[in-house]
């Protein structure tokens, strides 16, 4: 026979028709999520985290990085990201915050200096944009380093202040109060 049914009955049953299909499809892009993180032996922890990205491409595709930032990670080398990075950069780029550990030579100085310069946008004559703290001279100038080769032909100052006398020197004697 014929079924008859309301406007609102049809809408319900399709609704209904749709929604399974939809949380399969989340349920199993999330499994593949999973399956990725493992296989590059990522371990996350916390709510409504970013996809990690496979390859530099993302990073222009998804997150719209400077294109200069882009052509300096592949003239420096750097084809495919280490899993430190594959997460903490769009972790990052998402505006979160973030404790990682990884091992020495893993990449994650890169890992926070992309989204760093990222967020930063463009140069600006207005002073000190950011600040990063190094525990020892030897990762300030491995990281100073990297960020000038990184932000090669972006416009973006790069200094290395490990004294404050030669603070004074280098940006006037009233940059401790300006800065």
């Amino acid at each position: 026979g014929i079924k008859w049914m309301s406007s609102m009955e049809v809408k319900f049953e399709e609704a209904k028709d749709k929604k399974p299909a939809a949380e399969k499809l989340e349920r199993l892009r999330r499994e593949k999520i999973n399956r990725f993180r493992n296989q590059h032996r990522i371990n996350v922890q916390g709510t409504d985290l970013p996809d990690p990205i496979a390859t530099f491409d993302q990073l222009q595709q998804e997150y719209k990085v400077h294109p200069k930032i882009m052509e300096n990670i592949q003239a420096a080398g750097f084809h495919v990201p280490t899993p430190i990075q594959m997460q903490a950069i769009p972790t990052m780029l998402h505006g979160r915050e973030l404790l990682a550990s990884a091992p020495t030579g893993s990449g994650k100085t890169l890992a926070f200096c992309i989204p760093l310069l990222t967020h930063l946008k463009q140069p600006r004559n207005k002073g000190f944009r950011a600040l990063i703290i190094s525990p020892t001279r030897e990762l300030a100038s491995q990281t100073h380093r990297e960020l000038v080769k990184l932000a090669e032909g972006t416009g973006f100052r790069i200094h290395m202040i490990h004294k404050a006398a030669e603070a004074a020197k280098k940006f006037g004697p009233k940059s401790s109060k300006k800065f």
